[in-house]
């Protein structure tokens, strides 16, 4: 993959991957454990010009991360906890690798950073959701990225060898911040003290054995000669905790894309670009068919069951739209299809809530949908003769920034169904109908089922506009050309500033606080400029700073 001087991958990046082709880590089963260990191939960066040195991380590895994650809750609902650790003697990890942050465009290394954080995110999501517990066994050097790895997991082991530490150098080294949410688990998950957290972050050299322990940043430092043995006690027994899931896993079978100039086609969703106009029109379609009512019936479908494989192709759509077009400032949402059979289907994921394949299928949407809420374009959603925005569907139209319904005699209709009423929650904790009707928690209590028209739905708030058949064309026209027209730095920092209302969680502040923190630190001069940190890190010269503070 090579990127263009505008940030555009040259060579488009695909996020499918599977354990047979992954380069850079090992799955071993042998339920109810599992063992994913990290031995990055150094020469195996997703482009070139960047060796992989020490276990650290590109786009690549994260993505082989990942998959690995998915599968897991997937295809082996036997396994109960992962032990994350190292191939390599003496390094766990030495996080994102600098010379790729250092010679990637602005837009690639927000995005890198992004994507990083929804896979630790996901990491947590299998532990508290799907009592999938991981222990990160932590055999040497813990830097960076990796620490921040090693904070996504339950419980952290050290090796007490009076070498191995854990840190966080961003700061004194690079001039910048951790980049996927270590400042915030630090005292947020971990409950480290400030005083300690400042002191921790400010070290280059990081924080070894028993102090690291004191102090909460490890759960235990464990002699060499014991560390295999405790790592694999603990493993255990995080294990034995967990609640059991039974049956033969789901194989997350392969999306088959069809690309082409101007979009991408999969089976339920199309993603047609129009690059000159910096707009992309998104649409996910219902059912088909008929979908199974229980259980048994949806473990027998799988990976084609409609609402894992259409949230599927929408989560690889959206992915593409961010690394690979980045150009693209507005996303048109529509949808297509029958909304009883949409209802139809969210209601047997219902019934079936205590399945574990049908937990992890609404588990995946809602992760699916927090991509889409934290996706830097404006969202538009378009509600006109045709559209589908019925249940698990309507979540697009919610998570839009703005929405336009046509009104007309026989024209489209809303519904809602019992999963938009809090299984596909947001970053903040609440649904998105919760998060829109903040001051009137009532209006938050739709009937499922029940078909809305465009007066109604704009009289209950539930649309932004809902111009007639005159003004239809004239007005979606000009709200997206006007909205394509604004300065994309503002419109980014607008709409994530008032998409995620309410209370602050560990999300909220990961994405809210770092992301934008980062987004600027990433092009200050004390870091990215001639004589910035990052920019010189590996070179003799020491960073020339501008001391103002701002």
């Amino acid at each position: 993959m090579t990127e263009s001087a505008s940030g555009t991958a040259a060579v488009p990046i695909r996020f499918e991957t599977h354990p047979s082709r992954y380069v850079h880590w090992k799955l071993e089963i042998e339920p109810p454990l599992a063992r994913l260990l990290m031995d990055v191939v150094e020469e195996r960066g997703l482009r070139p010009g960047y060796p992989l040195k020490l276990n650290s991380y590109d786009l690549g590895v994260d993505l082989e991360l990942a998959d690995a994650i998915a599968r897991l809750r997937f295809e082996h609902p036997g396994v109960r906890a992962v032990v994350i650790a190292s191939a390599k003697d003496r390094v766990f990890c030495s996080g994102a690798n600098i010379y790729m942050l250092g010679t990637s465009t602005h837009p690639f290394k927000v995005n890198f950073c992004k994507y990083t954080n929804e896979t630790r995110l996901a990491l947590e999501d299998a532990s508290q959701h799907s009592g999938l517990k991981s222990l990160a066994a932590v055999n040497g050097a813990c830097a960076g990225g990796g620490y921040e790895l090693a904070l996504a997991c339950d419980e952290i082991l050290l090796v007490d060898d009076a070498s191995s530490a854990v840190s966080l150098p961003e700061v004194p080294l690079l001039g910048v911040l951790p980049g996927t949410g270590g400042l915030t688990r630090i005292v947020d998950k971990r409950k480290v003290r400030r005083d300690l957290a400042d002191v921790f972050a400010s070290l280059g050299e990081g924080v070894k054995g028993k102090r690291a322990v004191q102090w909460g940043l490890v759960d235990e430092a464990v002699p060499l000669s014991r560390f295999p043995a405790r790592v694999a006690e603990r493993a255990g027994a995080l294990a034995a905790s967990a609640p059991a899931r039974s049956g033969p896993g789901v194989e997350l079978r392969p999306l088959d894309r069809k690309d082409r100039d101007d979009g991408i086609d999969y089976r339920h969703v199309t993603l047609d670009v129009d690059a000159a106009a910096r707009v992309a029109r998104l649409t996910v379609r219902g059912p088909e068919g008929e979908e199974p009512s229980d259980a048994a019936g949806m473990r027998e479908r799988g990976s084609e069951l409609w609402a894992l494989r259409a949230f599927r192709e929408l989560d690889d759509a959206l992915l593409d739209l961010r690394f690979n077009r980045p150009e693209i400032g507005v996303i048109m949402l529509q949808t297509r299809g029958e909304a009883a059979k949409v209802q139809a289907a969210d209601a047997a994921l219902v019934v079936a809530r205590d399945d574990w394949f049908a937990g992890e299928v609404v588990h995946h949407m809602k992760r699916v949908l927090k991509r889409l809420d934290l996706t830097a374009r404006s969202l538009i959603a378009v509600i006109d003769a045709g559209s589908c925005f019925a249940g698990s569907l309507m979540e697009l139209a919610l998570a839009a920034d703005r929405s336009y319904m046509l009104s007309a005699e026989g024209g489209p209709t809303l519904s809602f169904s019992e999963l938009n009423r809090g299984a596909l929650t947001m970053s903040n904790g609440l649904s998105r109908l919760q998060t829109r009707f903040l001051k009137d928690p009532g209006r938050a209590e739709v009937g499922a089922g029940e078909p809305v028209d465009a007066e109604t739905a704009l009289g209950d708030g539930l649309v932004t506009f809902a111009p007639d058949e005159i003004d239809w064309e004239d007005e979606v026209r000009l709200a997206i050309e006007e909205r394509a027209s604004l300065s994309p730095d503002a419109l980014t920092g607008m709409e994530a500033n008032l998409r995620f209302a309410g209370p602050e969680t560990m999300e909220t502040k990961i994405f809210g606080r770092l992301s934008a923190w980062q987004n600027w630190i990433f092009q200050r001069p004390n870091a990215v400029g001639e004589r910035g940190a990052l920019t010189l890190y590996g070179r003799p010269e020491r960073a020339r700073f501008n001391w103002t503070r701002t």
